[in-house]
């Protein structure tokens, strides 16, 4: 019985959480991160963890293959991904 209590009580603290966060990201700061080129995405998330190495670094196959791993690691939305990959190609 107190286990089903705890998990009621925990489900609904979630549930509330959730909702604050849901709310705290206003359209207006949506649109304006999925309004940046590949260019902004690029230097705003890969410098996060270490330097940008130059998008002559690596060959296309290879930046395939980098981005679907940083896609992963740095939490990207799957345009955001596209967006750096073809600014990476546009730039190699």
């Amino acid at each position: 019985m107190k286990t089903y209590k705890i998990f009621g009580i925990a489900t609904a603290v979630i549930g509330i959480l959730t909702v604050f966060t849901l709310e705290s990201c206003s359209t207006e700061q949506v649109t304006a991160y999925k309004n940046k080129s590949g260019a902004q995405l690029w230097g705003e998330n890969c410098i996060r963890c270490h330097n940008t190495p130059s998008p002559a670094a690596y060959n296309d196959t290879d930046w395939t293959t980098i981005s679907l791993h940083m896609r992963i690691r740095a939490n990207l939305s799957k345009e955001q991904s596209e967006k750096i990959f073809d600014f990476i190609k546009s730039a190699n």
